[in-house]
């Protein structure tokens, strides 16, 4: 199979639509902003110091990239350009770029060779940290990011007086799901998420709580005592020791939530070191992968992976 090109950074932002009035402007967008996000990476929290890498860069590198040797930019005016831009354009393009990376690096080798792999896509909400406003707003961004690499392939922001669910189904709308297993917390255990997922080919793997009450009691009320033990894991680390114990349960697989094969049950038992203080929680999830899709071991790492 042929990997995609991944074209250079600068030409990539180029797609982005530049907010600049045609007359005057001295350099194109897309240099400005890799460069901009080259000074973040390297440790830049604010405008005047992100300027302040751009301008002390070497020459011979700006002109690679595209921005001429003897431009001197200004934090007002980075600000300004950057607080017109549009933030949707600009994560789909950055989060293609991170995409066509991860599937350009060299194929990790599959433990189980039997079985067609698929990968982990875990769906979660995070308040982006230093964006409160003066009137006590903050910017909040949903984002798909792989299990195996950490790569963000795709995000979007929340909008105002609105939460997560409505993003959803866009956040996912551009990517191809063929292969791949979508894990989320309860917010997103939805119906209409789960029908979103499998029409596209691919696969869920939600967390069930109290925001799905009738499912809930479903899944508390299937025969767990009899279920077998599918995984157990014994870990210490970070100052404590965890068990997990997985159980799944298919012999009841009319659930009320469209295309759930299988019920799974976590029994996490943590123990603090400092504190000596354990405690136990169990965790309810349902997903789309019939039994024989995965071995356990692997449905036990998907739900980690999270």
């Amino acid at each position: 199979m042929t990997r995609p090109t991944c074209r250079p950074l600068a030409e990539v932002l180029n797609a982005v639509p530049d907010p600049r009035s045609r007359q005057g402007r001295r350099y194109r967008l897309g240099p400005l902003l890799a460069l901009s996000l080259l000074a973040v990476l390297s440790g830049a929290t604010s405008l005047v110091t992100i300027t302040r890498f751009i301008n002390g860069y070497d020459p011979d590198l700006r002109a690679r990239a595209g921005l001429p040797a003897t431009c001197r930019l200004a934090a007002s005016t980075l600000g300004r350009l950057l607080a017109r831009l549009n933030g949707d354009v600009f994560d789909t393009a950055t989060c293609s770029y991170l995409a066509i990376l991860a599937a350009d690096a060299p194929p990790t080798s599959n433990p189980y060779p039997s079985r067609a792999p698929l990968s982990g896509l875990a769906v979660d909400g995070e308040t982006l940290r230093g964006s409160r406003t003066a009137d006590g707003t903050t910017v909040h961004l949903l984002a798909a990011t792989r299990h195996d690499s950490q790569t963000v392939v795709a995000q979007r922001q929340i909008a105002a007086k609105s939460n997560e669910i409505p993003a959803f189904t866009p956040l996912l709308s551009g990517l191809n799901l063929t292969g791949v297993v979508i894990t989320a917390d309860a917010l997103h255990t939805q119906h209409d998420h789960a029908r979103h997922i499998t029409a596209a080919s691919g696969h869920y793997l939600f967390i069930v709580k109290g925001n799905q009450p009738i499912l809930q009691r479903r899944l508390k009320a299937l025969p767990w005592r009899e279920a077998v033990l599918n995984d157990h894991t014994d870990e210490q680390g970070h100052g404590r020791r965890e068990i997990r114990r997985m159980k799944i349960c298919t012999v009841r697989p009319d659930l009320p939530f469209p295309h759930a094969a299988q019920a799974i049950q976590v029994k996490r038992r943590r123990t603090d070191h400092r504190t000596g203080k354990t405690t136990i929680v169990t965790i309810y999830a349902v997903t789309s992968l019939p039994p024989g899709r995965v071995i356990h071991a692997q449905l036990a790492a998907l739900i980690r992976g999270h």
